[in-house]
């Protein structure tokens, strides 16, 4: 699967590694990740991405990557731009020199009003899945982040992906699980111990951000 890459992305993965040697078990659903995000992209569609605690943090990482500059400057369109100028000539300079090219991605738990809303109102262990049935489409792709695998309500959010024909990658720890069951490809980091699996998940993630950024403005 790596092969399918080109050298440029490829060097990515390279890199991740060659710094973290314990991830060479990775290599191949890293790369298969990487490309059901890209399709994602190509087909105008988006990521949403979800875990709990730490990985509720590592959600809101990816989001902050991917939606503006991570290493490349990601200039704004030039017919955007004047569009823009063309409508208020000083602000709309402004937001030329400073707006930056963005990957559409959402993480599901950042939105206290809905999400607590609807845990008392409703069930809370389908906090994540009522966003995804109300945010999600065909062909964009889920990034569904759980140091176990089994969190419940990571697992109700993939059932309603699923049946809504979103692909789903799940970042978990070593262990098979009901995510990694359920997934269009699971990267499963070789840990199974919670600190040290999110250890591993952000040089995962922070390599597969790169990867976008490169293929879309590079």
């Amino acid at each position: 699967m790596l092969n399918s890459l080109s050298i440029k992305l490829q060097a990515h993965i390279h890199t991740l590694i060659e710094r973290h040697p314990a991830l060479k078990c990775c290599e191949d659903s890293i790369a298969k990740a990487y490309l059901l995000m890209e399709q994602s992209y190509l087909s105008q569609h988006k990521l949403l991405v979800a875990g709990n605690g730490g990985s509720a943090a590592d959600s809101e990482h990816i989001v902050g990557e991917l939606m503006k500059g991570f290493k490349l400057p990601r200039t704004l369109n030039n017919e955007f731009a004047r569009t823009c100028q063309a409508i208020n000539p000083e602000m709309g300079t402004t937001i030329a020199r400073h707006l930056q090219g963005a990957l559409p991605a959402i993480a599901l738990t950042g939105h206290l009003g809905l999400s607590t809303a609807y845990m008392n109102d409703c069930a809370p262990e389908l906090v994540f899945a009522q966003q995804m049935y109300g945010f999600g489409q065909a062909d964009d792709t889920f990034l569904a982040i759980s140091t176990s695998g089994n969190s419940k309500n990571i697992i109700y959010a993939a059932i309603v992906a699923k049946a809504k024909g979103i692909k789903i990658v799940g970042l978990t720890g070593s262990k098979e699980s009901k995510l990694s069951a359920l997934a269009d490809v699971c990267i499963q980091v070789p840990e199974t111990e919670t600190y040290k699996i999110q250890e591993l998940h952000l040089p995962v993630y922070h390599c597969l951000c790169l990867m976008l950024e490169d293929r879309f403005f590079g």
